[in-house]
């Protein structure tokens, strides 16, 4: 089971009581970055080339509990940087979690095993490990040898103390369909409780611009995947919609839904999503009020969202197509339950 009942459960309720107050457009998971600093240097990311004046703040506990509040959405995915350096983040995430926000926190786990006394394993506490290959593949990627090593170690002492551990996996352009099989089956055989996927998308920061993958692509290479998958006889437990699945394969198709997952970081709020740096407001209700959200999906033939299919945007939209009907909603549990 990738997403847990107990989730679902209290995401579906929350979708029905936004759409029963006739509010077109609300969050479902804020995504909360406490700081920028970071233990690697990613070629796909580039967080960390922001200035060091920036590098050197952090939110304190008490500014992300505001902006939880404020967003109101039932998710907070805690990401950054590496979360795990900042010096207040067990008091962060144990916050969110008194709170009753189902808290993905997000990390490479090079610091996992030395941190891990510091939480209580919840069934609202998931820690998100970043594996985005085997172990070679994987090591090049993050820039670092002995990270995967590293990671799968951390995941093993987590699950022996009781905390749920999915993975996120970033996928590029030119990767081997047979050997991204491979690490889902090797990280379901390892037994995490879910694994997350999405194309990457060119930041403007990102070291490396020539690997981000074109929708046709994305489209091309899923279907692979899951053909291997199902030749396999393998059933990952993938934390995602069925819905979000099909639309990576090209087998359904949706608009973005950025106000799904707003990002609040020691910037502000980010317009009008984490990927691209359109400015940045002080208050989550400005970011609704003020971002002319007609400038940005696919449909508005923004330049720089046409090949983007990457989950903050798009998990939303399938989310709620989840709910869209008694077959879909049906699914989507029989999904959760697989």
């Amino acid at each position: 089971m990738g997403v847990p009942m107990k989730q679902m459960a209290k995401v579906g309720a929350y979708i029905f009581k936004q759409k029963f107050k006739g509010n077109r457009r609300f969050p479902l998971v804020m995504m909360l970055e406490p700081l920028f600093r970071c233990n690697l240097a990613c070629a796909g990311c580039g967080k960390i080339q922001h200035p060091e004046a920036i590098l050197k703040k952090n939110l304190d506990p008490e500014d992300c509990f505001r902006a939880a509040e404020e967003c109101g959405a039932p998710i907070v995915s805690i990401a950054g940087g590496e979360p795990l350096i900042h010096p207040e983040i067990d008091q962060i995430a144990n916050g969110l979690v008194f709170r009753k926000k189902f808290v993905y926190l997000c990390t490479n786990a090079i610091l996992l095993e030395r941190n891990l006394h510091r939480f209580t394993p919840s069934t609202y506490l998931t820690f998100s490990v970043h594996m985005d290959g085997l172990e070679k593949r994987h090591d090049e990627l993050v820039c670092k040898e002995g990270v995967f090593k590293k990671a799968v170690s951390g995941i093993k002492l987590a699950k022996k103390k009781g905390f749920r551990v999915t993975t996120n996996t970033t996928v590029f352009d030119g990767e081997n369909p047979e050997e991204l099989a491979d690490l889902f089956d090797f990280l379901t055989d390892l037994g995490v409780d879910g694994m997350m996927v999405s194309p990457g998308y060119s930041y403007e920061k990102a070291p490396d611009q020539a690997h981000f993958l074109k929708r046709e692509k994305t489209h091309n290479l899923f279907k692979e995947i899951m053909a291997i998958g199902k030749k396999r006889n393998r059933k990952w437990p993938f934390n995602h919609s069925p819905f979000f699945l099909d639309f990576l394969q090209g087998k359904t198709d949706y608009e973005c839904t950025p106000w799904g997952n707003p990002n609040y970081s020691v910037l502000g709020w980010q317009k009008p999503c984490y990927l691209l740096g359109d400015g940045y407001v002080p208050t989550f209700g400005q970011l609704m009020e003020e971002t002319v959200w007609e400038n940005y999906g696919r449909a508005s033939g923004n330049p720089k969202c046409q090949d983007c299919m990457v989950h903050c945007g798009y998990e939303p939209s399938a989310v709620q197509d989840s709910t869209r009907n008694l077959s879909n909603t049906i699914r989507s549990i029989r999904s959760a339950l697989a």
